[in-house]
């Protein structure tokens, strides 16, 4: 009686992997909202599903506890439960942790500010960040912001460390998502194209303005692309001359983290 009332109440349509995946794409959409949460319609567009879809989803989801609806804005967040579900695997990635000794040195080194980017399925997830001593840092990117691969330079990056009808694939598979960051799907194929010439991304205008990032993919130990090494500075900082030097530098950290990486 019990299941039977609660399939009632809930009016669950959706069945089987295409459920599940329709609501992965839902929570993703959520995760790069952040605290500010994002409003259905945003939802609708960036997952490419029906509003009536995304409105029963999201409703069977808050009745789960996994979103929330802020009474202030009205826009779905992701629920706190969600957290505590994720301590349950505490420990870090053994890239993170090959990672830490290196973005210390290298921050050291440059001075800039460096941010550690990991890719998660069709995102990006910022999960480090170093300060670094110049008295002007750059702070783009908090730890735990998600964006969709392509809009980050560490995004590009990633994406340029592979074969290229993959990296194509990504790109269409989030252009609908492109236009809540002011870019499209030629613009990302082409700044991909560009880095996958260069060996890096250099983005000639950062996430704020006057200012640069140069961004290294880092491989796993099976060959993938999964992350990303970036420096941000402000433009008199990243002359032709240092730009060079910054690549040598995260390109010999990146690659090193490749080596300190071990397998799961």
């Amino acid at each position: 009686m019990t299941n039977s009332r609660l399939s009632t109440n809930r009016r669950e349509p959706l069945q089987g992997g295409q459920a599940i995946r329709r609501a992965l794409a839902v929570l993703r959409t959520l995760a790069v909202g952040g605290e500010r949460g994002v409003p259905l319609a945003e939802i609708v567009q960036a997952t490419s599903l029906t509003r009536p879809t995304v409105h029963r989803i999201v409703h069977v989801l808050i009745e789960e506890g996994i979103v929330e609806r802020s009474e202030r804005t009205g826009n779905y967040i992701v629920g706190r439960q969600v957290p505590e579900l994720a301590l349950a695997r505490s420990s870090r990635s053994p890239l993170m942790v090959a990672a830490e000794p290196h973005l210390a040195a290298v921050s050291a080194q440059l001075g800039d500010t460096l941010f550690l980017t990991l890719r998660t399925g069709l995102d990006t997830l910022c999960v480090a960040r170093r300060i670094g001593s110049y008295p002007i840092q750059v702070l783009s990117i908090e730890v735990g912001v998600r964006r969709p691969l392509g809009v980050s330079s560490a995004g590009v990056a990633i994406l340029a460390a592979m074969p290229a009808a993959e990296a194509r694939k990504i790109v269409l598979a989030n252009e609908a998502r492109f236009g809540a960051y002011r870019t499209d799907a030629t613009t990302v194929l082409g700044q991909v194209q560009l880095a996958r010439r260069r060996g890096y991304n250099l983005r000639e205008i950062g996430l704020v303005q006057g200012t640069k990032s140069l961004s290294v993919w880092i491989r796993t130990p099976d060959g993938q692309p999964s992350a990303a090494i970036t420096l941000s500075a402000i433009r008199n900082r990243m002359n032709p001359r240092r730009t060079i030097e910054v690549a040598d530098v995260l390109v010999a950290a990146a690659r090193a983290i490749e080596a300190a990486t071990p397998r799961d």
